[in-house]
């Protein structure tokens, strides 16, 4: 049975532990490491199970027995816990996004190269059974060819300000996720991409340099269209969408309800919000990614989102940034230039 490291031990840590020890099969999960480990955390790791729990991430990636290492720390340490990892001989799953910087992430994807390790990147929404019927419909010609694609993402509120600041902005840390699904539904690259925004929930926001509303206009290689809004809060909960419209019809994925209990009186029809925090709808997903990544391994296989997967949406990102930033559409290769891609 294959042994899992785990390094960060944050929300998304946790998430990732709890689902692989009570959701992942053929897989064990050995141990757990954060620099910033505190009692409490440690007490909960015990309470489920992982028998070591370190502060020293060093101790995964030089532990022998350990064949996975999935790296959900701070973004600023994937690509760096990355390369430690391949070069160890780790097979690696990596959460979104691999690095801020293409430089970096090109590093990661020559280690990878060298050293011939599974890696996969943490784009869990591929895996949310409702995305991928979708998918599965695009693909299979169901809506003819398809025209439109239109996806809304909107969080309950915003992060800390303090998170604000590191994040890389809101096209690398929240659109980043609604750019990987432009690619994963439509099965086509984007080659242009304009994007406005504005600052209309925290004027803190802006201070730190952000914006937290935006709408993005995208060309496709297929010759389709993309458009995407986000906004940092909405007050009804959290708010994720998609309509792939083609020539002859349309697929679509609403919100997931509290529950499916609908109330009919005298005064109207009411239905439940959307579920109010992702890691209430996703949570299946992030179980069904990680078991997909262990099929991989197990069976020699692609993984279904490479390292490649993981670049293109950073650059499609830092494209939207400088849109935003000089007022007129880029192309992606103007990006790609950049970086000699």
């Amino acid at each position: 049975m294959l042994k899992i490291g785990i390094i960060g031990a944050g929300r998304i840590g946790k998430v990732h532990t709890e689902s692989v020890k009570h959701l992942v099969k053929n897989a064990e999960l050995k141990a757990i490491a954060d620099p910033f480990m505190t009692k409490e955390t440690e007490e909960w790791a015990k309470n489920i199970g992982v028998e070591n729990v370190y502060s020293d991430y060093s101790k995964i990636i030089n532990d022998k027995d350990i064949d996975i290492v999935l790296i959900c720390s701070s973004t600023d340490t994937h690509s760096k816990i990355s390369l430690e990892a391949i070069k160890a001989g780790k097979h690696v799953f990596c959460e979104k996004p691999i690095d801020h910087d293409v430089n970096k992430i090109k590093e990661v994807m020559d280690a990878i190269n060298k050293h011939k390790v599974k890696y996969q990147v943490g784009f869990q929404r591929r895996f949310d059974r409702n995305f991928r019927a979708a998918k599965e419909a695009v693909l299979a010609g169901k809506i003819g060819d398809l025209n439109i694609l239109k996806i809304t993402s909107r969080d309950p509120g915003p992060p800390p300000v303090s998170y604000i600041k590191v994040s890389g902005g809101i096209f690398l840390d929240m659109t980043i996720h609604d750019f990987d699904m432009v690619r994963y539904m439509s099965g086509a690259e984007v080659t242009e991409v304009y994007a406005i925004g504005g600052v209309m929930v925290d004027p803190a926001i802006k201070e730190a340099g952000d914006i937290d509303t935006a709408v993005i206009s995208l060309k496709l290689s297929n010759g389709a269209l993309a458009v995407i809004d986000n906004c940092r809060r909405a007050s009804y909960g959290y708010d994720q969408r998609v309509e792939a419209f083609g020539s002859k019809g349309q697929v679509a994925v609403g919100n997931v309800p509290e529950s499916t209990t609908v109330l009919s009186d005298g005064s109207g029809v009411t239905a439940e919000k959307p579920q109010f925090f992702f890691l209430q709808r996703y949570m299946d997903a992030y179980a069904n990614e990680v078991t997909s990544f262990i099929n991989a391994v197990v069976n020699n296989t692609d993984t279904e989102v490479n390292v490649i997967d993981g670049l293109k949406p950073v650059i499609i990102g830092l494209a939207a940034k400088k849109s935003l930033a000089l007022g007129r559409p880029v192309k992606i290769e103007e990006i790609e230039k950049e970086y000699k891609l």
